[in-house]
């Protein structure tokens, strides 16, 4: 009966979905910032995140990493997945090392998304970031 009933319950929850989307297509964008700021919402996770993003395109050994944020290599491990999951990074392997990669496009996606008519849409006052204003 339980399990009937979460099945029935997540096919409505998909049915909405489609629905949202197809009638609101900013929603896909929302739930996409919402799943990447969860992801960056624990402190070890944006201590990974940040390492990444200063690495640069040569991206940065899954070992370092671990070392870097204070952390186990299967607790490491464990956060760079949901960042990963997220969208947020990527890796690729070369034998039994594993380099990860800051998704710099999904990065840059979410702060234009986050900062979206910032300021009233006055660039010379949003903070010194270099926004474009709608037209």
């Amino acid at each position: 009966m339980c399990r009937r009933r979460h099945l029935a319950q997540a096919r409505v929850r998909e049915n909405i979905d489609l629905v949202c989307l197809s009638m609101y297509p900013w929603i896909m964008n929302c739930n996409k910032a919402i799943k990447s700021l969860s992801a960056m919402a624990h402190s070890g996770r944006l201590a990974l995140l940040r390492r990444l993003i200063q690495a640069g395109p040569d991206g940065v050994g899954a070992g370092e990493l671990a070392k870097f944020a204070g952390l186990g290599a299967t607790t490491s491990s464990a956060q760079l997945l949901v960042l990963t999951n997220a969208d947020l990074i990527s890796s690729r392997r070369t034998g039994r090392y594993v380099t990860y990669f800051a998704n710099y496009d999904r990065i840059k996606a979410l702060m234009t998304f986050l900062l979206e008519d910032c300021c009233g849409n006055h660039a010379d006052i949003c903070c010194g970031l270099d926004i474009q204003a709608k037209k």
